[in-house]
């Protein structure tokens, strides 16, 4: 729909002739003007012109112009664009991301080329963040020290590229589960969703910080957070050789998964690490009713520069 932001503008249409009429200034007395010949001639001449014809001459109605479509500008026409409403879930979702040493192994595939878990990781999860409209989303990341790496935001492009610009070893080297864990909760305790939920992903064992993980996820129970968790790597603790690096504690984050209400997700493959985002989005949909929102589409630059180009036009003429 059609409208003028500032309509009330357009009553000062007629100031220029009210100064006229009312402000006109009395005879002169004192001091006058030299102007080139040139000059002079054609103010005498417009005076005649005035004086002959009680109408509006030519250059009269140009100047009314310029007048007209600098007010016009001035008083913002535009029209309401066709948006589709931003859907929301009433959903607080932290991704809780693992950045310890052991995420440098390239023991995963994208197409035809090896790449490392992180890489595998990031590429996914910044896919799903993005896929996320509707949801707060938040990322925490952690090694042996956890940190808010982006707070809750709608903006899920913005947490999307902070996935995809992760570093490994940023926050330590060591797999530090529970303050992660803990992390995103401490940030959910003041959260007044509709539904919190926290994913986190790791590929270790936890062997840092002074809390046990399941005990973080009994917390998370009291506070009627759910966790999904995903164990990331080819090997876990049943099925890896006794002192194995790069193994996945699978065990226990199911055992999160569990105490918290949510779901845990075995990640051998890139293919996986994909069916497990299809997953979770089936699992925490996003539908929900739209924001209202207002966009317009601004038309004032066409009258303010068709002004402009008449009042260079004006300008040319009077000086030619």
């Amino acid at each position: 729909m059609f409208d003028l932001a500032d309509p009330w503008v357009l009553l000062l249409l007629p100031l220029p002739f009210l100064v006229l009429r009312f402000l006109r200034g009395g005879e002169v007395t004192g001091g006058a003007i030299i102007v080139p010949d040139r000059v002079g001639a054609a103010l005498v001449a417009a005076g005649r012109s005035r004086t002959r014809t009680g109408g509006l001459t030519a250059r009269q109605a140009t100047l009314w112009l310029i007048w007209g479509l600098v007010l016009l500008a001035m008083s913002g026409p535009r029209d309401l664009a066709p948006i589709s409403a931003l859907k929301v879930s009433g959903r607080d979702l932290a991704i809780v991301l693992d950045l310890s040493g052991s995420m440098v192994r390239d023991d995963f595939h994208l197409g035809d080329r090896a790449v490392t878990r992180l890489e595998a990781v990031t590429t996914v999860g910044a896919d799903f963040a993005r896929r996320r409209a509707g949801d707060r989303v938040a990322l925490i990341v952690f090694g042996s020290e956890a940190y808010y790496a982006s707070p809750f935001t709608f903006d899920t492009e913005s947490v999307a590229r902070r996935i995809e610009e992760a570093t490994i070893g940023i926050s330590g080297r060591a797999t530090n589960i529970s303050d992660g864990l803990g992390l995103a909760l401490k940030r959910l305790r003041d959260s007044a969703a509709a539904s919190r939920v926290v994913i986190l992903l790791s590929d270790g064992i936890n062997n840092a910080g002074a809390t046990n993980p399941r005990g973080v996820a009994e917390l998370a129970a009291r506070s009627g957070v759910r966790v999904h968790t995903i164990a990331l790597g080819p090997k876990d603790l049943t099925t890896a050789e006794v002192g194995e690096r790069g193994v996945v504690d699978a065990a226990t984050l199911r055992a999160i998964a569990q105490i918290s209400g949510g779901e845990s997700f075995r990640v051998r493959t890139t293919e996986d690490l994909l069916a497990v985002t299809e997953a979770l989005d089936r699992l925490e949909a996003t539908d929900g009713d739209g924001l209202a929102a207002e966009i317009y589409r601004e038309y004032w630059v066409w009258p303010a520069a068709l002004a402009a180009v008449i009042g260079l036009w004006f300008g040319w003429r009077e000086l030619s």
